[in-house]
């Protein structure tokens, strides 16, 4: 359950809201047993302060959460081609409802069909929902669109929700969209009718435009008859100069997970299997990370199959840890050293496949390796589970065995979703050049896939049995085999090789980001939606690929609809000595430490001669620019960094991973040791946004970019207005 929803219920209120806000805030405020008078208004107060920064930004999604595609044939009736929401059916399904609404009027005519083709937009998702409920038509612009829209343009857009009742409200139409529901709204259920006029159905333009009406911001979108189109940054975005690191520890970590409690504290893990619960420094201090390496938090060797290939992949902590303390871990085991390792072939009849064809690889036979996630606890400690500073390395309960047919490309990363709850689960191909079996794109297989399940409600074992199922989970009900009866009902996404470290933005839980590595040319970052397919092994990246004739098939070009890349590079771009490249995820960066960085997705590639920091344009568009960003460490780092030979880069050896705390500072996991961003000016690197002081430079915190300016001051509005309300409610308390 998202917080804004967790704050709500503690304050007494049921809030329905859209946590994805790009339109104003409508609360439905039910009012439980509270005492009246300086309690409640404070409450109340603090409570819509709470929900009202508590928001999120979608990015382009269709009406079913899917990511809009280029269709392999031109649309015949709606205006949509290139990237929309609609097939050739769906097309011609809105054609036929076009028809038999007999509109004999042209002009209304043509408005009509703009509204009802308005759901092959690339932004139907936003644009079909409001407040989580359905419309029937999309939000229709009700006002100029103003200058400081996302739609703004050079003229001023009209009163597209105007235009429709003047132009239609005495046009006879059958079966109108604009009927009111059932629930006298502008979505769900609606009036079976004849042919009827606006002015049937509505009282006046008001009323009309009231129901269906909204406005354009600079973080919403409202249909004005034609595709929505975002208006670009009108002054340039420059890159930063440069990101500032801090060594603060000399371990090599694979995984870091922010201490779910809300502390200073974060977990640490290694390929090995252990686990460490470390205190994080606080910025400016000149400490470094608390952490002790001869007593982990939890150690799994004993179940863990290390070697460079394998080990212990990731870790999660349930968003409820601090008061279950029920944690997870992502690793390789090997069936011929533990009895544990039983798990079911993933090349197996279902998916084609003969284990007994493949051979064996590096001498091992099929599925001698396994990717297992299991539970543990940090229960039974003698303290709670947040204040815990140990647990057993005793498994709970068995969530996921599948046997590995070659010995790479497994992923292995784990993460909660922060707004379903769900755990999402990173799989790569199994192995093999060029996805010899073709897993990726076979949707019988969890090879090449990201997995989500639900970890929360086991079901029995004779259901788990009749299911199919690998382990003791479920399956979310919206899941996309709800609607791709072909698909594996684990599946989140597919088409993927080996996807290593993938994060939601904090900011915008839509934006679900993963870094897929390559094979021999291009390295990409994927922008993770519903069912979306990202190619492999029909393109890799951007590119076609060929590969050699699969036992399991080919997928052929114009049978699927791949998501491209939003950010990669060639692999002959970066590391040309070492004539190989690998990608690793990072997060887009939300602290206010570097806020010339804010809103820019960092990523690296393993061998460490390059970080890039994206800049999406326009905002909330899915459009990424990238620029290669040079980075140093301080001179006044709590440890001294060594400096690469023969670069002037600092020597961070391999990029293994990137971890971000619980104040959205983010850090580069490498084998050199753990290195955190930095404010810039402690490198001299100049950044405008920094607010610093020549005698305390710590006395202020670094200001915000432009994005993050605009939303504070939005939001000091409201502090004002709340501010005003509370001193004013308090004055009718003591009348």
């Amino acid at each position: 359950m998202p917080l804004s929803q967790n704050t709500a219920k503690a304050c007494g209120f049921e809030c329905i809201y859209k946590l994805n806000c790009k339109r104003s805030f409508k609360f439905q405020l039910v009012y439980g047993e509270m005492k009246k008078g300086v309690l409640f208004s404070s409450t109340f107060l603090f409570c819509c302060l709470v929900l009202l920064l508590d928001c999120a930004v979608s990015l382009p999604l269709c009406v079913d959460s899917r990511a809009p595609f280029t269709p392999n044939k031109t649309l015949g009736f709606c205006p949509y081609n290139g990237s929309t929401c609609c097939n050739s059916t769906q097309d011609a399904q809105i054609q036929k409802q076009f028809q038999a609404m007999k509109v004999s009027d042209p002009a209304c005519a043509s408005v009509l069909k703009s509204i009802l083709c308005a759901r092959c937009d690339p932004f139907s998702a936003e644009l079909y929902t409001v407040q989580s409920s359905p419309r029937s038509v999309p939000v229709l612009c009700n006002s100029t669109v103003p200058a400081n829209s996302s739609q703004s343009k050079a003229a001023a857009v009209e009163d597209f929700c105007s235009q429709v009742w003047d132009t239609c409200q005495t046009v006879y139409i059958t079966n109108s969209p604009f009927a009111p529901s059932l629930q006298g709204q502008a979505g769900g259920p609606q009036i079976k009718a004849n042919a009827t006029k606006l002015t049937n159905l509505w009282q006046s333009k008001t009323d009309f435009c009231s129901a269906f009406g909204g406005t354009s911001t600079n973080t919403s979108v409202c249909f004005e008859g034609e595709p929505v189109a975002l208006n670009k940054t009108t002054t340039p975005i420059n890159p930063p100069l440069g990101l500032c690191l801090e060594k603060i520890g000399n371990g090599s970590y694979l995984s870091m997970a922010a201490h779910p409690d809300g502390s200073n504290r974060a977990f640490f893990s290694n390929q090995m299997g252990k686990v460490w619960l470390a205190t994080l420094p606080d910025k400016e201090s000149g400490g470094t990370l608390k952490l002790d390496e001869s007593s982990p938090f939890v150690d799994l060797t004993d179940q863990v199959y290390f070697n460079t290939l394998f080990g212990m992949m990731g870790m999660a902590f349930h968003p409820n840890f601090a008061q279950n303390g029920r944690f997870f871990a992502s690793f390789n085991c090997d069936k011929s050293k533990w009895s544990g390792c039983n798990g079911r072939c993933a090349c197996n009849s279902d998916v084609n496949c003969d284990p007994s064809k493949i051979g064996t690889d590096h001498g091992s036979p099929p599925c001698q390796y396994q990717t297992v996630i299991a539970e543990y606890t940090a229960n039974g400690t003698g303290s709670q589970p947040s204040s815990a500073e140990s647990a057993k390395p005793t498994e709970v309960r068995r969530i996921f065995t599948m046997g590995l047919p070659y010995t790479s490309h497994h992923g292995g990363q784990i993460l909660f979703g922060p707004e379903d709850g769900y755990l999402y689960f990173m799989m790569g191909d199994g192995g093999g050049s060029g996805d010899p079996n073709n897993f990726s794109q076979n949707k019988k297989s969890l090879l090449g896939k990201i997995m989500r399940i639900d970890v929360d409600n086991i079901p029995s074992a004779a259901e788990i049995s009749k299911l199919g199922l690998w382990g003791n989970y479920s399956i979310p009900k919206d899941n996309p085999f709800s609607e791709d009866k072909d698909l594996q009902p684990e599946i989140w996404a597919l088409g993927l090789r080996n996807p290593w470290r993938c994060s939601f933005d904090s900011e915008r839980p839509s934006y679900f980001v993963c870094a897929d590595v390559g094979q021999d040319l291009y390295e990409e970052v994927d922008l993770i939606t519903k069912g979306g397919n990202y190619g492999w092994s029909v393109y890799e990246g951007p590119y076609l690929f060929n590969p050699t004739q699969s036992a399991g098939g080919n997928t052929s070009v114009k049978s699927i609809n791949p998501i491209f890349p939003i950010l990669g590079y060639n692999h002959s771009v970066v590391n040309k000595n070492e004539g190989s490249a690998s990608i690793t995820g990072g997060y887009i960066y939300r602290s206010t430490t570097d806020p010339c960085t804010y809103g820019r997705y960092l990523y690296g590639d393993l061998y460490a001669g390059a970080i890039w920091a994206a800049t999406e344009d326009p905002e909330n568009s899915g459009n990424f620019s990238t620029n290669k960003t040079p980075f140093k460490c301080a001179h006044d780092s709590a440890i001294k960094c060594d400096s690469a030979p023969g670069s002037s880069l600092p020597a961070l050896g391999y990029i293994f991973s990137f971890g971000e705390d619980n104040n959205k500072d983010v850090y580069i996991l490498a084998s050199a040791g753990v290195y955190r961003v930095v404010r810039p000016s402690r490198c001299s690197y100049a950044c405008s946004l920094e607010k610093t002081s020549a005698t305390n430079p710590t006395s202020q915190p670094p200001g915000p970019s432009p994005s993050l300016a605009i939303r504070w001051s939005n939001v000091s509005g409201y502090l004002m207005l709340l501010q005003f309300s509370s001193i004013l409610l308090i004055l009718l308390t003591l009348l």
